[in-house]
């Protein structure tokens, strides 16, 4: 039976989020029509609403529904953004790095966290600016000093985006203790179903559309909801136990002590359930296949640049040289147990040890 490792690309689906998904499969209305059947529509995806915003102390009406967080992470930097510097970490997911022309690199140091005096020295330079930070990094695991940041950002009338895809479910965070003016999640990452995601907003903040069309989600977002995956996504957000995060660290923890490689950012606050093990000398891509053989399912790099060989962009940005070709992200998802690990260890050092002789030989 392979064995997943690949949660930060994408979390098994919950069976409270399968159900709901398919009991909102059985309505038929549109959310936007008035009869019968639009309005249980409608109700449905105003408690989907509900039960996200609230899971995160944010109030509903400041909650957009997205495909995804790509959308969320463009909708806040196109909406918010306009007329301003936008000004994003080295290490930011490819859907903020590429959401618009001319974003301006921050260097992050070499344990991966934003380098904040020279944030503060791009806030000096002058002029409004967006900031974007994510508040966990998806290869490494890493946690921005998010805090440090918005009080920096507020001293210079910026504002803050912070991509909170990884934290969400995994550590304790809610937008009222967190402050920032905009935060993107996805549903996938917690548990839920691929193709929804949600843009919340500081209060009394707005934005423009990026995409018109009916002027639904108070027409900050147009085209019809996905009410199944929204439904799939609150049950979701409702069914994730962050005490589970103990449990996860510390076989993440056994992963790092007994696989006898380096790990990358270990000096840094992480996320409970990520570690990236470098293997020096041996690309990522043939590890990752060789692990894929052997029945664990692993990744090298972000989930969105599948496919494309190389070393990665985050580690380039934290120094690793040519070191950056030669790691593998493990993730754990929320239902791994201790035999996935017992199973993982003795694989990987299999796996490094041939690996390693075969370039020696």
């Amino acid at each position: 039976m392979p064995v997943y490792l690949d949660a930060n690309a994408t979390e098994p689906l919950r069976p409270q989020a399968r159900d709901a998904m398919i009991a909102a499969l059985e309505l038929p209305g549109n959310p936007s029509s008035i009869h019968a059947d639009g309005r249980a529509a409608r109700r449905l995806l105003e408690e989907g609403r509900r039960r996200v915003a609230e899971r995160l102390d944010a109030r509903p009406q400041d909650l957009v529904f997205t495909s995804g967080a790509t959308e969320a992470n463009a909708l806040a930097i196109l909406g918010l953004g306009r007329g301003r510097r936008i000004l994003a970490g080295g290490t930011e997911h490819p859907s903020v790095l590429r959401a618009a022309p001319g974003i301006g690199i921050l260097p992050v140091q070499g344990d991966g966290r934003i380098a904040l005096d020279a944030l503060e020295r791009a806030l000096r330079e002058g002029g409004a600016a967006l900031v974007c930070l994510m508040a966990a990094n998806n290869e490494t695991g890493v946690l921005h000093p998010i805090d440090a940041a918005l009080r920096l950002c507020r001293q210079h009338g910026a504002l803050l985006h912070v991509d909170a895809v990884q934290a969400v479910g995994r550590i304790a965070l809610t937008v009222a203790e967190m402050g920032a003016d905009s935060l993107a999640i996805s549903a996938h990452k917690l548990g839920g179903p691929k193709g929804a995601g949600a843009l919340l907003l500081r209060p009394g903040l707005d934005l423009a559309a990026m995409l018109p069309g009916g002027g639904q989600e108070r027409g900050r977002r147009g085209g019809t909801e996905a009410v199944p995956a929204i439904a799939g996504f609150a049950a979701a957000m409702a069914a994730f136990d962050l005490s589970a995060a103990a449990r996860l660290r510390a076989l993440r923890d056994r992963i790092e002590r007994e696989c006898g490689t380096d790990v990358i950012g270990a000096d840094a606050p992480r996320l409970p359930n990520t570690t990236c093990l470098l293997l020096r000398g041996v690309p990522a891509e043939t590890q990752v296949i060789a692990l894929d053989l052997a029945g664990f399912r692993v990744s090298a790099g972000s989930a969105c640049s599948s496919g494309k060989v190389g070393p990665s962009p985050v580690l380039l940005a934290m120094g690793l040289g040519a070191d950056a070709a030669c790691a593998i992200r493990v993730s754990l998802p929320w239902n791994a147990s201790d035999e996935d690990v017992d199973r993982f260890i003795p694989a990987y050092r299999a796996m490094r040890d041939r690996l390693r002789a075969s370039r020696s030989a």
